[in-house]
This record gives C-alpha cells, structure tokens and sequence, in this order.
C-alpha cells in the first residue's frame, strides 16, 4: 500500500515480500511509566493518560524520535488509532514488530493479545479477532526493559552513563511497525538453501491453514526477467522440500554465482493456489554461492577468500541503533566498499533487513553477531539462546551473510577460559548453530578464549606494523598459547587445541586524532599523515603475514564516546578515502 510521510517508509522485510501491508510508522501517543502502574490503571483502555508523541521507530533516548530523553525508564507505552480499508474484511490480520526491546505487549481494542520477549528478532501476533464492527483499532504497546546483564544488550549501557565501549541504551520499538493481511491458508516461510556444486537450490515451505487436496504451490525462478525454472507442487501437508536444478543454457556458465566481484540474485515467486484461485503470492530472491574451509583457507565459491572487513556497529547521531532512513544505510555500504573493504563484521547487533537486502544487492560481505549477555546464568543461557536460534533462522536466506558470530571477547561467559559450563554453554550455541545452518562457518568465541570455532580469530590493538610482525611471526606460539593478547588472554580457552583453522585478525587500528573529544586504541595522532603512516604499517604487516586470512578494521564510524572512525558520527570523512581504499588495495 502507499506509504508516505512516514520515517522508514520502505517494505521492511524484502526477502519475504507481499503486496497488501501498511507501514505504521509515524507520530503515536506515548508515555512513561516510572513506577509501572499502567497495567493495573488499565492504559490500555485509556487513551487520555498518554501525554507526549513520539515518532516510531526510533526510541525515546534518540532525537529522531521527537523526546530525546536518555534517562532509562522500564516501562514505556505507546498508542495509536487506525482503521482497516474495507477491502481487506475477510483477511487475517498480521501485526509485526521488526524489533523492539525487551519485552513487549499489546493490547488491540481494550484487549490483551499477547506479549514476546527479545529485543533483536522480528515477531507478530493474530489481530484478527480484535477487530470490531467498524473496523477500527485502538493500538496500544508496552515495552518493558531492564538493566539486567542477563538479556542480551550487546552495547547497550546497564549504567546510568556511557562508559568504555557502552552506549546510550535502546528502550522500546526501534524497527518498523506494520500490518500484514492473508488469506487463511498461506505461505509462512521459505528457507532457501543454495548448493553451487549440484547447481541447485533446495526450498523448505512451510503452509499455515487448512491443508486440502484443493491447494498447489508453484514456484517460479528467474533471472533479471528471464524465467529459469517453474514448478508445480500439490500441497499435501504443512511442511514440504523441493529441490531443483537451476543450470539454464540461457548463460555461459549455466549458473550464475553471487561474489562480491558479482552479487547475482535471482528472483523467485511462490504462488499458492486454491481450486486454480490465487491465494498467496509472495517475492524473494536468492543468491547461489558457498561458504566453505579448506586445508585452513576460507573459500567462496570454491576459491580462496581474502577478507578485508570493517567493523560497523550500526549507530547514528539522531537515531542510535535505527537506521534513519535506507539512504543512510545504502551511503554506509557504498563507504565501506569505497575505501577498499569487501565485508563488514556487524558488530553486537543484529542488523535492520534493509542492511542485510543492500548488503546481498551490492556484494558487502557479512559477519552476523549476536548481542551479548553480561553474566552467566541459567536465565542468561535460556535468554540468549532462544533469540540467537530466531536471528539465524530469520537471517538464513541472506547470501552476503557468511559467518555466524554469537560470542565476542568472552562477554557473558567471562569465565570461559577454565569453566567447563560456559564452555560447554559455546559448545552447545555452535552444534545448534550448525544444526539449522550447516553451511556457515560458526566463530566462538571471536577475539580470544575459542572453544570450538571453525576459524581462529584475533583482536590485537598494537599499533605498528613491526611490533605485529614479532608477535605474529612464530604461528605455533600464537596458535598453542604462548602468545597473550589483550595483557592476559590467549587464542584457546583451556582444554581445546588449535585444529588447523584460518586465521583472521578480527579486530585491529581503532585510531584515534587527539584533537577528538572520546577515546580510540593507543596513542592519538595528530594529522592525516600520521594516520595513514600507522595504518598502512599495521594493515601491511597484518596482509604480509601469510598464514593470515583476512582482517577486519575498528572501526567505520565514530560512535558516541569512542572517536576511532574513519567517518565521524556524521559520516564526514576524517582522511582521504582514497588513500584507504589504496592502502587496502596493495
């Protein structure tokens, strides 16, 4: 439907997409609750109590949302009325959140539907028997946060102020909001499975209804308009898996495969019918590319991958972790491909689609990282673990996504070095990792103290290239312990050998000029010169150690407290990004 007006006005889930939808982004009722007495007040049949707007999606700590309050507040509500078009009367009626954090509740009409608790993962709930005779809805959401180091927060401060590397923190709805209609019987979701060595791609349906002799699902693929391959199904039951050959003599090579060189994506249709009726018709795409480890190289495509990532955390000046608009994410990927880089590591968050759709459209390779915990603990565990399964299996289908990265630097297992739980705890993310994800390679625990990981990554701030090179020189002592990282850690957690993994320097640089209020890694420079000076020293000797596949930079953008971006908050570039991308490039 036309969506105008409104922030973030774009399809917000593109790998998966419908025609009939409205964005409910936009100005709604919002107040705090201090001292949580909304529920029983009972707000949600109240609209009178509300006493501020606030612009969705951005939270009430950012300036985008209109409040720009950062203080925390627990318990925050928001209100809004629509009505329902007509035309959709004898539809289901979806009601998705993209994200919003921790817990969050609805009410439609005066009625409770339900609640969901994860601040990355996109969810829904039925609205269908909410709606009354006029078709209006009286929306009203509660979202409960805490400080609690045992839900994942990734950078998010549990303080009342910033401090290290933490940020102001995110309360409440910060992706898009939207209404989806559907017929009964529908396509829930398509896992998308690509295998370049058979030249193939494996579908695995899931249909939500009634299943009766009376459906067919077809599946169409095709290729910049020219159509590949369509296939015809009966739907005989609820979960289903196709696979089928794709090699068409339509290209030289049969199959086109997605790279960063060449990020094809080939499109395809799946229509479900009912007694010849269209029923559901939904749009998605695919890429057809392998992720693969070989005699300790990384491979794409069966070819040796160097990888030359920046670290992107995913933050902006007026709008934190939201993204402001896809411009501003579009202009994040065009840099980082600008100066030189093939990929980012997202780094303690999990990224808006619209990322994730500009990263497969682009060729921006993509580590995907899970917000830490803080603590270890049954509830940790339970927390971290149930919304880590939702984030791999909503961002499956992702071409660009190339490694899973659930644990960093041993945040919420700070123990993993001798303690037999927390390690079995990493054990366990990585089989179940695998277990949905057989294709990916799964790094834990990235920096230091791995377990069991299918590359070795370090985080190393030294800040010149000869000092690198006598620490890197001798592999074995790196690789068995000898080395420490850090003043105190070590490559492998106590109990675990090296087992001939690639190596990827996974944080390093993070320079910052003096003349910046915050802090970076090391010593501060003083002009462009000295930057370029150091970090040429330091990429160079880390490109020239040969047992070293790849690195990734700290970091794209200034954020908040810590200045050590190439861009400032602002995305103003602090040097000539073509000196990078040069430097990158020898």
């Amino acid at each position: 439907m036309e969506t105008i007006n409104i922030p973030r006005k774009e399809y917000p889930r593109p790998q998966f997409v419908r025609t009939d939808w409205i964005n409910l982004n936009g100005e709604w009722n919002f107040k705090f609750d201090k001292n949580n007495q909304g529920e029983k007040a009972k707000w949600y049949s109240n609209t009178k109590v509300f006493d501020q707007k606030i612009i969705v999606p951005f939270t009430y700590e950012t300036k985008a949302s209109g409040i720009g309050e950062e203080v925390f507040c627990p318990n925050i509500w928001y209100q809004r009325r629509i009505t329902i078009p007509n035309e959709f009367d004898d539809k289901k009626l979806l009601f998705h959140f993209q994200a919003a954090d921790y817990v969050t509740k609805l009410w439609i009409n005066g009625h409770y539907v339900g609640e969901r608790k994860g601040g990355q993962i996109a969810f829904s709930f039925n609205i269908t028997d909410y709606l009354n005779d006029s078709n209006e809805l009286n929306i009203v959401v509660k979202c409960e946060d805490s400080q609690s180091c045992f839900q994942p927060r990734g950078k998010q401060r549990w303080m009342e102020t910033n401090f290290g590397c933490w940020y102001v923190q995110t309360t409440g709805i910060w992706q898009t909001v939207w209404l989806e209609f559907l017929n009964e019987v529908h396509v829930e979701s398509v896992k998308i499975t690509p295998d370049i060595d058979t030249e193939a791609v494996e579908f695995s349906y899931k249909i939500t209804g009634n299943i009766d002799s009376s459906l067919l699902l077809k599946t169409s693929i095709s290729f910049n308009g020219q159509q590949i391959k369509s296939i015809e199904q009966p739907v005989d039951r609820s979960t289903m898996t196709l696979s089928t050959n794709i090699a068409s003599e339509f290209y030289a090579w049969r199959v086109l495969h997605w790279s960063p060189q060449d990020p094809n994506l080939y499109d395809v249709e799946f229509t479900l019918y009912k007694d010849d009726e269209i029923i559901d018709r939904v749009q998605s795409y695919f890429g057809m590319r392998k992720i693969s480890i070989e005699n300790g190289n990384i491979l794409l495509n069966n070819t040796p991958l160097y990888q030359k990532l920046l670290l992107d955390q995913g933050y902006w000046g007026e709008s934190h972790l939201t993204p402001p608009s896809e411009e501003a994410i579009t202009r994040d990927i065009d840099k980082t491909l600008e100066m030189g880089f093939n990929g980012v590591r997202k780094h303690m968050k999990v990224e808006d689609q619209r990322f994730l759709y500009w990263a497969d459209r682009k060729g921006l390779l993509v580590w995907s990282e899970m917000a830490a915990t803080y603590e270890f603990s049954d509830e940790a565990i339970q927390n971290f673990t149930e919304e880590w399964i939702e984030v791999v299996k909503q961002q499956y289908n992702h071409p660009s996504i190339i490694t899973w990265t659930p644990f960093n630097e041993s945040w919420g297992v700070k123990n993993i070095f001798t303690d037999k739980k927390q390690q079995q705890f990493t054990e366990g993310i990585y089989h179940l990792t695998k277990a949905i994800d057989h294709m990916r390679p799964v790094i834990v625990n990235d920096g230091w103290e791995h377990t069991i990981s299918d590359i070795l990554t370090l985080h190393d701030y030294v800040e010149y290239g000869d000092e690198f090179s006598a620490r890197y020189h001798d592999k074995e002592k790196v690789v068995n312990n000898q080395i420490a990282f850090n003043k105190h850690k070590h490559a492998m957690a106590m109990g675990y050998e090296y087992r001939g993994q690639p190596i990827i320097i996974s944080e390093y640089g993070g320079i910052a000029f003096n003349s910046e209020k915050g802090w970076g890694y090391g010593n501060q420079v003083k002009s462009e010169e000295d930057f370029l000076y150091r970090y040429e020293s330091i990429t160079q000797a880390i490109k020239n150690m040969p047992y070293i596949s790849g690195f990734c930079y700290t970091q794209i953008t200034d954020v908040q407290q810590e200045v050590n971006g190439l861009l400032d908050e602002d995305r103003n570039p602090k040097v000539d990004l073509s000196k990078i991308k040069e430097i990158n490039g020898k």
